[in-house]
């Protein structure tokens, strides 16, 4: 049995005040697009990715019309997301190998979603989670920094600290959870200049 941390239950209940419904930051229409925000979201904020995909989306939401627009052009469209040479190879790296091995399709299995190009555990599990309504937790900046002020996990790599939140929620609570943590730590427990007192949460501890 699981010995859950000090004042848990009331910071899951102020998570809980502050964000009833969460939703995804990213806006996305399938499987590819989700994953092209993601890569897009690196080193920017999700608010600028909003911003920039529907421009790209213009040209298509398919890995093929991604290839068909070619890398000059997809740079120079997503150049105001920052590092845009570097994610624009990203990008069609990904779109080739869904075109070639998948037929074009997103893969379901988490084995196959690790194994595309750019795409590491925490972007498999956000497709995954908010894509296909699979039971996954992944685990960003935010993510980590509050689970160590809160007492919450003693890791410090992304995957110790996922499956000591796993353990602490049920798997059906695991997205909204996630969200929750995402969006709190970006507007309340940031990372700078942090005064636990004003903290609707760490001034529980």
């Amino acid at each position: 049995m699981t010995v859950l941390p000090a004042h848990f239950d009331d910071i899951c209940a102020i998570l809980d005040a502050y964000y009833p419904n969460p939703q995804v930051p990213l806006d996305f229409s399938n499987a590819f697009t989700m994953l092209v925000a993601v890569v897009l979201s690196a080193q920017c904020t999700d608010k600028r990715v909003n911003e920039i995909t529907p421009k790209l989306w213009e040209h298509g939401q398919t890995p093929q019309a991604i290839i068909d627009l070619g890398e000059s052009s997809l740079s120079e469209i997503i150049r105001p997301c920052g590092l845009h040479h570097r994610k624009s190879q990203a990008i069609l790296a990904l779109a080739q190998t869904l075109v070639c091995d998948y037929h074009g399709q997103v893969p379901r299995e988490r084995a196959q979603l690790e194994a595309l190009p750019g795409v590491g555990r925490k972007t498999a599990n956000v497709i995954l989670s908010h894509v296909f309504n699979e039971p996954a937790f992944p685990v960003d900046t935010h993510i980590l920094r509050l689970s160590k002020r809160w007492q919450w996990s003693a890791h410090t790599t992304p995957l110790g600290v996922e499956r000591d939140l796993c353990a602490l929620f049920p798997p059906e609570q695991w997205t909204k959870r996630h969200l929750q943590l995402i969006l709190f730590g970006r507007n309340y427990c940031k990372a700078n200049a942090h005064d636990p007192k004003q903290c609707p949460a760490c001034r529980c501890l």
